[in-house]
């Protein structure tokens, strides 16, 4: 079994078998709270699933703040339990749902960005263009950032049609990392996808007064 955990927009735990079948699946579409709900989705999840064998992690692109709360609480539950941790992007978990969804009514996919809002006037995007092999989609461009009033162009230009997301399928998320597992590939590094950096720095050490 699988455990996914995500909080790149809401916060999502799920936990699936190794071939796809979804356990659970817990989440809440409140976009701040991670902290708050994590640990009640997370147990509910893990009643279904109560001995997962490794724990699959949106890595983002997504805020700080909440990003974070969803990595270490990953992390953590895997050190604690002795199993490895498998970093998957978030947009490839949006991706891979939109991909089966179309396959699942027999829709021709074309090419298309997974668009995120980031806040402040700007959005995220990443570009894929179908499934491979190995049942992962296939992703073009990382995440990046664009203006709002740009984005439409950029997109354009890309020849890829426009997916707005306002949720992530932690479900996805470990499907993705199981069919990783399964082809002997890592999908993203260890250090989070954030969007930019954080807001708060290190205070300034006081002047000195003569």
């Amino acid at each position: 079994m699988i455990l996914g955990i995500d909080t790149s927009l809401g916060t999502a735990v799920a936990a699936i078998t190794r071939d796809g079948e979804v356990l659970a699946d817990e989440q809440s579409a409140n976009p701040l709270g991670h902290a708050e709900v994590i640990g009640d989705l997370l147990r509910r999840a893990t009643a279904a699933a109560p001995a997962p064998a490794h724990v699959a992690i949106g890595m983002g692109p997504g805020p700080f703040t909440g990003l974070r709360v969803g990595i270490a609480t990953a992390r953590v539950y895997a050190l604690g339990r002795g199993i490895p941790v498998v970093p998957v992007p978030s947009h490839d978990g949006i991706a891979l749902g939109i991909l089966l969804a179309d396959a699942l009514t027999g829709v021709d996919t074309p090419r298309f960005a997974v668009v995120t809002d980031a806040r402040r006037r700007e959005f995220a995007y990443s570009v894929y263009d179908g499934i491979d092999d190995d049942g992962l989609p296939i992703r073009i461009t990382d995440a990046a950032l664009s203006p709002r009033d740009e984005l439409d162009q950029r997109l354009a230009d890309l020849e890829a049609a426009r997916c707005d997301a306002t949720s992530v399928s932690a479900a996805m998320i470990a499907l993705a990392a199981a069919r990783a597992l399964d082809a002997g590939r890592s999908l993203a590094g260890a250090e989070p996808l954030y969007l930019r950096s954080p807001d708060v720095v290190a205070a300034h050490p006081p002047k000195r007064v003569s």
